[in-house]
């Protein structure tokens, strides 16, 4: 019996972390291309370990590599042999800082096409809003008669699976 729920409580883990990882498709319908704002399209993202970049692009056209502070400055692309070049490269990003990516291909990289992102360790929740008095009253506020099944729904199937798996 507790090895049935901590199995259930280990897939639930699982299942959860990997649908909080974001999948970001580098430069969105546009791709991985020359004439694109690459920084412009990463403002306001909020890059974190686990995420993925996807870079797309014609093969033999562009390739992508992963540089450091000084390569990405200078535009100078380490060996050939370390570039990705399969038109749909997937990064997962394993590690929280900086993180740089140019394309090796000519001048491509001095003409914009490369990519600086800051990938944190997690996810920064928003400030919380001011809470009236009202608010506080009852812990029950938000199973209020207006939409009780929108926030009391996951409460409330968690208690019956729990008493489920208990009996």
């Amino acid at each position: 019996m507790s090895s049935t729920v901590f199995l259930i409580a280990f897939f639930v883990a699982i299942v959860a972390s990997s649908a909080l990882a974001i999948e970001y498709v580098v430069g969105d319908d546009a791709g991985w291309k020359l004439n694109f704002d690459y920084q412009k399209w990463a403002e306001g993202k909020q890059f974190v370990v686990g995420d993925k970049l996807i870079f797309k692009y014609t093969d033999k056209t562009h390739n992508v590599h992963r540089v450091n502070g000084t390569a990405f400055q200078q535009c100078m692309a380490p060996a050939e042999s370390e570039a990705l070049t399969s038109g749909f490269d997937v990064i997962t990003l394993a590690t929280p800082g900086r993180k740089w990516y140019i394309c090796g291909v000519g001048k491509h990289c001095a003409n914009g096409m490369k990519l600086a992102i800051t990938v944190s360790a997690e996810v920064q929740a928003p400030a919380p809003s001011p809470v009236s008095a009202a608010d506080k009253i009852s812990p029950w506020k938000s199973c209020a008669w207006m939409l009780p099944w929108k926030s009391c729904a996951w409460m409330l199937a968690s208690m019956a699976f729990f008493r489920m798996m208990m009996a």
